[in-house]
């Protein structure tokens, strides 16, 4: 009886969903976090009649067929790009990206990772790090005397020395997007990484063309929406339940004609 495996990829695909829901709930206070949504796709159809075969030696076609589906499958985890709230945190050193772009961040292994979470901090050199220590390029020095620092809308640092009028530039911060941002691989701790379906990152300075502006002293919430998230997790146990009752009624049904005599 096809019933029993048709449930069964449903109770699978539900199960994803609710996965993915409740990884969105999890990160509902993660720094830049863009949620997700599973994506699904019917399976191959059993043609028993198909459609436009003849039907007669007439030369009359089949106006409709006979399918029957065998269910359904993931296809894909689509995450959402959509701004998040800016949270204002009144650290200087916090920077978030009102619109597109993202920072690059220099991994371990000398490759570029790219993060809308701006919660920075300086190591040891006084350079812009990333929590975990990771350099955000162009490589940012504040020097161990500055008494303030400043980040405008365009990216450009400048910091208040000790025994100086004049604001002493830092350097210039950068941003970059990509064509299909959806492409990027989530690799955990804020980062995402190029590939082949993301294309090559164009890089420019915030507030140009394409680009979104800096806002200093703020971060990008998360941009899961509760209220959506519970009543998605709600549909989704329902159809879970659906389909386990479809396996228990096919069962029964299966029940039945092995009692017949």
């Amino acid at each position: 009886m096809r019933a029993l495996s048709i449930g069964a990829t449903g109770m699978q695909a539900q199960q994803l969903n609710v996965e993915v829901i409740s990884n969105n709930i999890a990160n509902i206070s993660t720094t830049g976090f863009k949620r997700s949504r599973a994506e699904f796709q019917d399976m191959i159809y059993e043609n028993m009649r198909r459609v436009g075969s003849p039907s007669s030696d007439t030369g009359t076609l089949l106006p409709s067929g006979l399918q029957v589906g065998l269910g359904v499958k993931a296809v894909a985890t689509y995450r959402i790009n959509e701004q998040g709230n800016l949270t204002v945190t009144d650290n200087q050193y916090d920077v978030a990206i009102n619109g597109r772009g993202y920072l690059q961040v220099q991994m371990p292994d000398g490759t570029t990772a790219y993060s809308r979470a701006g919660s920075l901090q300086l190591n040891e050199n006084g350079e812009l790090v990333t929590p975990d220590g990771f350099l955000i390029t162009p490589t940012i020095t504040v020097p161990s005397d500055a008494l303030s620092v400043t980040v405008n809308a365009s990216g450009q640092v400048t910091a208040s020395i000790d025994g100086q009028t004049q604001q002493q530039s830092l350097g210039q911060l950068q941003l970059a997007t990509f064509v299909n941002p959806t492409g990027l691989e989530a690799i955990g701790d804020n980062l995402l990484k190029e590939t082949a379906a993301s294309g090559s990152p164009t890089i420019g300075n915030p507030q140009s063309a394409g680009f979104g502006n800096i806002v200093q002293g703020s971060v990008e919430s998360s941009n899961v929406n509760v209220v959506s998230e519970i009543t998605g997790l709600i549909t989704a146990q329902r159809a879970y339940e659906m389909n386990s009752r479809v396996i228990s009624t096919a069962d029964d049904m299966l029940s039945t004609v092995s009692q017949m005599k």
